[in-house]
């Protein structure tokens, strides 16, 4: 027989595990982790004259894809230009790079699966002799410090030749050159703080499933 049990702390717990996996997937998959210098300058042949156009350019660069925002001026309308810079692993950007997609890749993959297996802690409380809180916490700060390492080695190659493209000559570890952070590096940070507050709350969430008052009402069922 299942036994549904809900708590305040097991169901904000769920949902903070739910939020936090999608989280670090979209920082993963954006193209927003730096934003080059605003440029472009070009000219257009029209009625037989010259005009100047003027394009603002705003380039962004993530892990594995890349953007151009052109803002058109004279037109008042803007163009998004987007795709992978890279077609296999071994063309990004740089090693350091790879070992980021790697970590914050494996980081994202127990996420995604500690967020399902939440769900099922409303029916199912124990995985063999373990309850399936503690497991979860376990499992929820090993990608956390997945997501530490994958962070750390990030900035470590700006100065590559990728980066340098977008940043400028004077972009190197840690340097950010001519480009400036956006917001996905923020979220991807806030999504790792948020993993080991997830661990921390699958503790108090097993505290409120397993105490007496909750224990007297599934025996009050049977």
């Amino acid at each position: 027989m299942c036994n549904f049990i809900v708590t305040c702390l097991s169901m904000l717990w769920t949902l903070l595990s739910i939020v936090m996996a999608f989280t670090e997937l979209i920082a993963f998959m954006s193209v927003k982790w730096l934003i080059g210098k605003a440029k472009c300058l070009r000219f257009e042949g029209m009625d037989n004259r010259m005009r100047e156009l003027q394009e603002s350019c705003s380039p962004m660069l993530g892990i594995y894809r890349c953007c151009t925002k052109i803002s058109h001026m004279q037109l008042s309308r803007r163009d998004t230009l987007c795709g992978s810079y890279t077609k296999n692993f071994n063309e990004i950007a740089s090693g350091f790079w790879q070992a980021t997609a790697i970590f914050l890749a494996l980081g994202i993959m127990i996420l995604c699966t500690m967020s399902f297996v939440s769900v099922f802690t409303i029916c199912v409380q124990s995985i063999m002799p373990k309850s399936i809180f503690n497991v979860c916490e376990l499992l929820q700060g090993i990608p956390g410090l997945f997501l530490i390492l994958g962070l750390i080695l990030y900035p470590t190659s700006w100065g590559c030749q990728k980066a340098i493209g977008y940043c400028g000559p004077y972009a190197s570890a840690y340097k950010l050159g001519d480009c400036s952070w956006d917001w996905t590096f923020y979220i991807a940070v806030g999504g790792t703080v948020l993993t080991f507050i997830c661990a921390a709350f699958s503790v108090q969430a097993e505290i409120a499933t397993s105490s007496n008052k909750v224990q007297e009402e599934i025996e009050g069922r049977i």
